[in-house]
Formats: C-alpha cells, sequence, structure tokens
C-alpha cells in the first residue's frame, strides 16, 4: 500500500513560490515518497529525513504506521541548522497534524 505524502501549510506557501524546475524535482520526490519511505539520508533519527536537490534540501518526517510522510521544509544548506531545530521543537505538532489528517 503507497505511503500518502502531506504538506504543512507552510511548506504549501513555499512550494507555490519555488522556481519552476525546484517544484517539478519536488512533485518528482512525492512519486518516489509514496512508494517507498526510505528516500534521502536519516538526520539523527529514522523519522527525520532530507534529500538534496542542487544545494537545497528537502526535509520530511515519516510516520511509519500510519502509512504517511510529511514534507515540513525546503531550504539552503545555510539554513540548514536553524531548521532542523525549529522541526525538532515542533515535533509533536507535526505528528498531530498527521494524525488528524485521515
Amino acid at each position: 500500500m503507497p505511503n500518502k505524502v502531506l504538506e504543512t501549510e507552510a511548506f504549501s506557501k513555499l512550494f507555490d513560490i519555488l522556481e519552476k524546475e525546484e517544484q517539478e524535482w519536488i512533485k518528482k520526490m512525492i512519486l518516489q515518497l509514496e512508494q517507498t519511505s526510505t528516500v534521502g539520508k536519516p538526520l539523527g533519527f529514522k523519522w527525520f529525513r532530507e534529500k538534496k536537490f542542487k544545494g537545497k534540501r528537502l526535509y520530511f518526517l515519516v510516520y511509519e504506521k500510519q502509512q504517511k510522510i510529511l514534507l515540513v521544509a525546503y531550504g539552503a544548506k545555510k539554513d540548514q541548522k536553524k531548521i532542523i531545530y525549529h522541526i525538532l521543537e515542533n515535533k509533536e505538532k507535526y505528528k498531530k497534524l498527521v494524525e488528524s489528517n485521515q
């Protein structure tokens, strides 16, 4: 059974202003994530991963039991620490968002 790929509201707004090439790459990543949750590099946890594209990174959370993946952020390497810290600080909020989305 395929994974369901979700987005945070902030990610959706960011996606809309990305360059066309970045949007196309993310769309391909979504198709890949629907098939397997092991895409990308783990960031200290099995459930927190990133995938690189031209100096930028797509950050996502994997919820294996629910078969859902949440796209959380996309940003440059220089913003990596700030983005990771923000995601870890808000992981419970993201978990509730995924659980409420049936």
